[in-house]
């Protein structure tokens, strides 16, 4: 089957009759922008197909327009047979019929079944297989029921073209092998990791043979409990002989008896030790402080010596520092006096300067005052002028409100003017001396001009009566003029504006007020550029003439100011001369009094401490100190000979603490081990009549039987897995070989686009579940948007070929099958396409204007049917 030809009409956008015609075998290209009805074309084609026409589901209901009407298909297509048109019409007056060269040979049911056979009584056809929709790029795209449709169609296809299909699927030997190895296998084992079936034997051997474990080693280790309480009370009964022995006993006893002895007397010892030590700090204690007191005596006599030394050389030297400062205070105080007197001077020269400068510019600056004062009064003249005009300006109309006035008027008078030129005229021509016998209203007609009559009006004829004229009805529309008149008056309220005229009047009036007010501005600014208050200030800044008889020569009060400021400066070196004198001089009278000061408080300390060693001589003190080192030697000497005799009083102390603890340990050993004793035979005595030993015999013989019974049940789950793994790989050998064909017709498309690529399928969907390059294989669901759309419309191009293969060809449809396909591999797409459609018909339709012009192929349009045809 190949489309020649197509035709919609109240499909969608498509009210009227739109075909496309001259489809060619191959590959055919309709690229239009979006909304130009690709997709309705193409859904058009799918309901044909595949809706009878008495059917209203939503996909049918949806090919109505807006408008509404029966949405109506026509497809010409060419078979073996010839070419036949077929059509359907859904909804209003539902049909379905079937022409061979304009004879009708089948229509209604009947037309359903040929459309039906002609696909090859597939429920999914073409449209599962080689047709893809816009936004449906994935081989498993779509609702639900066209999934389960496409699979169906798939599995028809393959079926009919394979290779070892009766021993896969036809033939149940093997799927009745594999369901009764997996069906045992369940009853063993659940889940991808086969573990243990909970109910099943497996899990029951495993359970028994766990339970019996636990009981073993519960029972061994009460056994080895038992084995070492006996060892233990063995132990303990020898520990407790060896405590309590006689001659322990008595060996424990003599050895702390005589540790207690020697520690006494080493203690007795250390204690005399001790009180030599005493009376040597005392020796040694006197001795220093003697030796002190004499040192501190020659240090204090020394110490008042050199202060008294050191206090009349520093008296002496003060004196002279004070009287050079009260030189240079008097001297400083001098220079003061002719800094004052050379101030006073440059004061007064300054002040006769600035008299003479204000006299002279005084004179100069009379000119300068009366101008400034004539242009200060201009300058206000001129403000108060704009601000008046300013004021009229903001009393009229602006532009905009005029503006909008304007645009109002001339809607009125374009209303007027259109319904005076639709509406009813009347001239009136009068006979001499009969002007004005015609009145319209109050007003007589104006002689030769037309007067528009919008509405029915009564005229008065003079003399004769009334002539009543009724224009036609929808003639005109009055409603415009009065809505025109209306708003007009709105503004003109608005505004408080009588007539338009007024408001021009008033417009006027405020451009002429702003036009004054900008002149003035203009005035104003020429003026006062920097404002009125800078030209004030420009005036007081130039000085008022003075009232003095004569003002002074400003040349002399000049030379007078110069020779006042050099001696000013002379006077103020000369003071500042003085005060650094005698500050330096007053400096080091400080300082001498600081140290003359010092040294008096020095003297002072020496004599206080000399007060302090009373009526002690030095000799006296020699005399003390020569007596307390002989004391000291002699005590030195006693300790000495004391000392050197002495026992250890730490190893004594350490033999009393090794036998005092040997004892402890004795009886805290010998109150341990009787209550442990008493212990182990009350555990030993109840553990022997529970008959352990045998009980833990008993239960490994089960636990071994147990096991065994376990291993047969785990060998016979091995033996089952490896049958399921043989039986799946029998299977996949098999199944290799059932996609051989599609296989084969892919390999070459797939190499346009990744040489030495693979594609693996899946044994439900019948469909590639990875894309096996460069040895890694790849699932589909993880690749990039545009490979699974490349991937799948090269999956499509390949079941087209198999179509063809058993004698169903079908046009392949492409919708927007390449949206994500980047500029390189759509090259290698449209060469895929060519080369396919060798021997198919290829209709791609798209909205890549740019992209797709490097397709080629026949370029379809869609062109509007002409109404006789239509109607044919």
């Amino acid at each position: 089957m190949k489309l020649r030809a197509i035709t919609v009409n109240n499909v969608r956008r498509f009210t009227d009759p739109v075909a496309i015609d001259a489809i060619d075998d191959g590959l055919n290209l309709l690229c239009a922008p979006n909304e130009h009805g690709k997709s309705t074309l193409f859904d058009a084609i799918q309901a044909l197909f595949f809706k009878p026409h008495g059917s209203r589901d939503k996909e049918v209901t949806a090919l109505r327009p807006h408008a509404g009407g029966s949405p109506e298909v026509s497809v010409t297509v060419e078979t073996e047979a010839g070419r036949f048109t077929l059509f359907k019409r859904w909804l209003g007056k539902a049909a379905a019929t079937v022409h061979r060269d304009g004879t009708l040979i089948a229509q209604a049911d009947e037309a359903e079944a040929w459309i039906a056979e002609l696909l090859g009584g597939d429920g999914g056809g073409p449209s599962g297989l080689i047709w893809v929709r816009q936004g449906m790029t994935e081989l498993t795209g779509g609702t639900t029921k066209e999934q389960k449709l496409a699979l169906e169609a798939r599995r028809d296809l393959m079926t009919s073209v394979g290779e070892e299909v009766e021993q896969m699927t036809g033939g149940r030997r093997m799927d009745m092998a594999l369901a009764r190895c997996r069906a045992e296998l369940d009853d063993l084992a659940t889940g991808k990791n086969r573990n243990p079936r909970k109910g099943g034997p497996w899990r029951a051997a495993l359970d028994r043979v766990e339970t019996l474990t636990e009981r073993r080693d519960s029972l061994a280790a009460t056994a080895e409990a038992l084995h070492a309480a006996l060892a233990e009370r063995k132990r303990a009964r020898r520990e407790l002989h060896a405590w309590e022995a006689p001659e322990a006993v008595e060996e424990r006893r003599a050895r702390l008896e005589a540790a207690e002895a020697a520690h006494t007397a080493a203690k007795r010892h250390a204690e005399d030790v001790a009180t030599e030590a005493q009376k040597l700090q005392t020796a040694r204690l006197t001795a220093e402080t003697t030796r002190a007191r004499l040192n501190t005596l020659r240090e204090t006599l020394a110490e008042h010596d050199e202060a008294a030394r050191l206090l009349a050389a520093a008296e002496q030297e003060a004196a002279q520092a004070r009287a050079t400062a009260e030189t240079a205070r008097a001297a400083r105080d001098a220079a003061e006096g002719n800094l004052a007197a050379a101030q006073e001077a440059l004061t007064e020269a300054e002040t006769q300067r600035a008299a003479a400068l204000r006299a002279q510019a005084a004179r100069d600056g009379a000119d300068r005052r009366r101008a400034l004062t004539a242009r200060i009064a201009e300058a206000e003249k001129t403000r108060s002028a704009m601000e008046d005009a300013a004021a009229a300006a903001r009393q009229g109309l602006d532009d905009a409100a005029l503006r909008r006035l304007e645009t109002l008027a001339t809607a009125h008078a374009t209303a007027r003017a259109a319904r005076e030129a639709t509406a009813t005229q009347v001239i009136a021509r009068y006979a001499p001396g009969q002007d004005g016998a015609i009145s319209l209203g109050d007003r007589a007609l104006p002689e030769g001009t037309a007067t528009a009559l919008p509405r029915a009006t009564q005229l008065t004829i003079a003399g004769i009566g009334t002539l009543e004229v009724r224009p036609g009805e929808g003639q005109h529309d009055d409603t415009s003029v009065e809505a025109a008149a209306q708003a007009l008056r709105n503004a003109l309220e608005a505004l408080d504006v009588e007539t338009l005229e007024a408001a021009r009047a008033a417009g006027e009036t405020r451009v002429a007020a702003e036009r004054r007010a900008g002149e003035a501005r203009a005035v104003l600014a020429s003026l006062a550029p920097d404002g009125i208050d800078q030209l004030r200030a420009a005036l007081a800044a130039i000085p008022q003439p003075e009232d003095r008889a004569e003002a002074p020569d400003p040349e002399a009060a000049e030379r007078a100011l110069s020779a006042a400021r050099q001696a000013f400066d002379a006077a103020r070196i000369a003071h500042q001369t003085a005060a650094d004198h005698f500050a330096d001089a007053r400096n080091e009278a400080t300082r001498s009094d600081t140290t003359l000061t010092s040294l008096q408080d020095r003297l002072a300390r020496a004599e206080t401490a000399r007060a302090r060693l009373g009526d002690s001589a030095e000799v006296t003190l020699a005399a003390e100190l020569h007596q307390a080192e002989t004391a000291l030697r002699a005590a030195e000497t006693r300790h000495a000979d004391k000392a050197r005799g002495a026992p250890d009083l730490a190893s004594t102390e350490a033999a009393l603490s090794r036998a005092t603890s040997v004892e402890r340990n004795a009886r805290e050993e010998i109150t341990r081990l009787k209550p442990l004793l008493a212990r182990l035979d009350e555990r030993i005595g109840r553990s022997s009549g529970e008959a352990v030993e045998e009980r833990l015999e008993e239960t490994r013989q089960e636990l071994e039987i147990a096991e065994a019974a376990l291993a047969r049940i785990a060998h016979e789950k091995d033996v089952l897995i490896r049958l399921e793994a043989a039986l799946e790989a029998a299977r996949t050998e098999a199944r290799e070989r059932y996609f051989s064909p599609i296989a084969r017709e892919l390999k070459p498309l797939l190499h346009l686009l990744w040489p030495e690529a693979e594609l693996t399928w899946g044994d439900s969907s019948l469909l590639p579940d990875a894309l096996v390059r460069d040895g890694r294989e790849e699932p589909i669901t993880i690749l990039s948007g545009g490979t699974q759309e490349q991937v799948a419309l090269l999956v499509r191009l390949a079941f087209a070929r198999l179509l063809a293969a058993t004698g169903r060809t079908a046009p392949v449809i492409l919708d927007d099958a390449l949206v994500f396909t980047d500029d390189d591999r759509i090259e290698r797409m449209f060469d895929a396409l060519h080369r396919q459609a060798g021997d198919l018909q290829i209709i791609v339709l798209s909205c890549r204007q740019r992209a797709f012009r490097g397709l080629g192929g026949n370029s379809l349009h869609l062109t509007p049917v002409p109404a006789a045809k239509a109607a044919e």
